[in-house]
């Protein structure tokens, strides 16, 4: 960007930045997806794995649009640890739309693999009473909050109900996350078993900001046939649930992990900021936008943005391989 566009571009820069026409950007994905599922992977419907979040939900109507409601599945996967509000959420927008849905529990298989019996073990080395009746999850500290580097604390209540935070040894906290996976890689066998039983494709969830910075699992929720959503902001797929009618339940449901038994935002867990301003900053990073034009578009402090300027490109670096493919010794291609 030379400096003429640079300093255009610094005035512009305000929280509508990310605004867009959500009709006809409906309209575009609609008629790629169609194409892409029907004509060049030869599947004729899609599954889609429901969580009752805004994603899934703007997923799953776009679906119905490109395939017709008879052709998409809805799969509600609730596990131990599963927010009850997931599940009836997910039974709202399948209402709404008309989607047929099935519910498959992987709490059984997930007790079967050892997943929560390895995440006590883990969480014991630090906290050793964690058993029956306790809760947990992981929390990040705020950029707004934190002025050093931003490290994951484990945070438990016991079943009287008090609360205390802690610090995981690496070997403990790397455990604590692989038991964790199994739950969206269960996930994932689930929805290509319909898939693959329907001739349907997986359809992927994920927005802008998770894809970029790795908030998925590798071979779970960061695996589909097509991700529809993942150019766009979470900013915007906000304001495309708008557009499709997504009940407004959703819409004003915070984002949250639905991953750990304690209730959880994106922003403790992952992101360290609200998506909103993540978002800002995200497009910032790639525009070469100033942290003080940031700055003044969020209510953040220059410092603050460079601070999460420096997080993006920190997550960007360790979900390479996140987003590596299978390596080959020499490359195969077809004779």
């Amino acid at each position: 960007m030379n400096r003429v566009a640079s300093v255009a571009h610094y005035r512009a820069f305000d929280r509508d930045i990310l605004r867009l026409d959500a009709a006809a950007e409906t309209d575009r994905i609609v008629e790629v997806l169609s194409g892409q599922v029907l004509a060049i992977l030869g599947r004729r419907g899609a599954v889609v794995g429901l969580s009752g979040g805004v994603d899934s939900s703007v997923v799953a109507a776009l679906c119905a649009r490109a395939f017709g409601r008879e052709r998409v599945l809805g799969l509600l996967m609730p596990e131990h640890h599963s927010s009850g509000d997931s599940l009836r959420l997910g039974h709202v927008i399948a209402a709404a739309l008309g989607i047929e849905t099935m519910v498959e529990d992987i709490g059984p298989a997930l007790g079967a693999l050892g997943a929560y019996r390895r995440q006590d073990e883990a969480i014991r080395t630090v906290v050793p009473d964690y058993g029956e009746g306790w809760k947990c999850k992981l929390v990040l500290p705020s950029i707004r909050e934190s002025t050093g580097i931003n490290i994951t604390r484990l945070t438990v209540q016991d079943p009287e109900g008090a609360v205390r935070t802690v610090r995981l040894p690496p070997d403990a906290y790397l455990k604590l996350v692989a038991a964790t996976n199994y739950k969206q890689r269960l996930r994932k066998m689930s929805e290509y078993y319909h898939a693959d039983r329907l001739r349907y494709a997986v359809i992927g969830t994920p927005n802008r900001l998770e894809h970029d910075q790795g908030f998925f699992v590798k071979q779970g929720d960061g695996m589909a046939d097509v991700m529809p959503i993942a150019h766009l902001y979470k900013t915007q797929v906000y304001q495309l649930a708008e557009h499709l009618g997504v009940p407004e339940e959703i819409r004003q449901r915070p984002p949250t992990t639905d991953t750990f038994s304690m209730p959880q935002s994106q922003e403790e867990f992952y992101f360290a900021l609200p998506y909103d301003l993540m978002d800002l900053c995200l497009y910032a990073a790639d525009h070469g936008i100033a942290a003080e034009a940031v700055a003044a578009a969020t209510g953040l402090t220059a410092e603050q943005v460079r601070r999460a300027f420096r997080d993006i490109e920190a997550k960007r670096r360790a979900s390479r391989y996140l987003h590596a493919r299978s390596l080959l010794v020499t490359p195969v291609a077809a004779e």
